[in-house]
């Protein structure tokens, strides 16, 4: 019997087709998560905690690869530090870690930079844990995923007239393509900091918002807005981007095109 892969965050966005793609290729997976599960599709879940460690030591017994998609706006460091306390005690051979390009460029100086963008922040501060951890590593930074900037543009088209930050581009990634390339890594030997993974096309976030809205049949006045701080100056700048990395297949149009559908005014009622 060959020992399962560990997915955290295996219900999320990407780890489930983490999950899908290891049993594809033949892999047992188990995942960690907060709910209890019990067991489905030949999936083993355990219940834990990485924020607070409850649960991790037993999601690693008898576990050789780990891959880290579990993550938020903040305390990855700290899930990071349980998780590697505990892959550590177990020797685990290979911990595979998705992280966000731009993490190492945008600065966290002050309470508006952590507050508008404390995601980079709290990647960086997982990435540190896990290349200082003396595990065999490999961590990937990628662009947006498509799935959150939908859910950003979706969000921001409730508002009669939305605010766009001025400036800002995005070059956003399909979630597929990015779980394709960690399970070729997770099974591949640790190779370290590993080149990025970025869409093929970088848009300002105005072009971003307007094809969505297009795609969906809306209609909205859109509001530049300068937004402050040395983080906004860098995502201006492009720190987020990865343009020598536009590997990414799909674009924002193809996904839109598959995701969304427009929305038809209602008829009038009968009279």
């Amino acid at each position: 019997m060959t020992a399962p892969v560990l997915v955290t965050g295996g219900t999320g966005t990407l780890g489930r087709l983490v999950v899908a793609r290891l049993q594809d290729s033949g892999h047992d997976v188990r995942v960690l998560s907060r709910q209890h599960h019990g067991a489905g599709d030949g999936i083993e879940f355990v219940t834990g905690d990485l924020e607070t460690g409850e649960g991790v030591v037993a999601a690693v017994k008898g576990v050789r690869i780990v891959v880290h998609c579990a993550g938020g706006p903040k305390g990855d460091d700290e899930k990071a530090r349980n998780l590697v306390r505990a892959a550590s005690s177990e020797g685990v051979a290979h911990l595979v870690f998705i992280s966000v390009v731009g993490a190492d460029r945008i600065p966290m100086t002050g309470r508006l930079d952590r507050g508008l963008f404390g995601y980079f922040g709290s990647k960086r501060a997982a990435e540190l844990v896990v290349s200082a951890s003396g595990l065999p590593f490999t961590t990937l930074r990628a662009t947006q995923f498509h799935d959150l900037v939908l859910s950003v543009a979706q969000a921001l088209a409730k508002l009669p007239v939305v605010p766009v930050p001025a400036g800002f581009r995005f070059q956003p990634v399909d979630a597929g393509e990015v779980a394709d390339r960690l399970v070729e890594l997770s099974l591949g030997p640790p190779a370290g900091l590993v080149p990025d993974l970025a869409g093929p096309q970088a848009y300002a976030f105005s072009e971003v918002l307007r094809g969505y809205l297009r795609a969906a049949g809306l209609r909205r006045a859109v509001l530049p807005v300068r937004v402050p701080g040395r983080a906004a100056e860098a995502l201006r700048a492009g720190a987020n981007l990865s343009l020598d990395h536009a590997d990414g297949k799909r674009t924002w149009e193809d996904f839109l095109s598959e995701r969304v559908s427009p929305r038809r005014r209602r008829a009038p009622a009968p009279t």
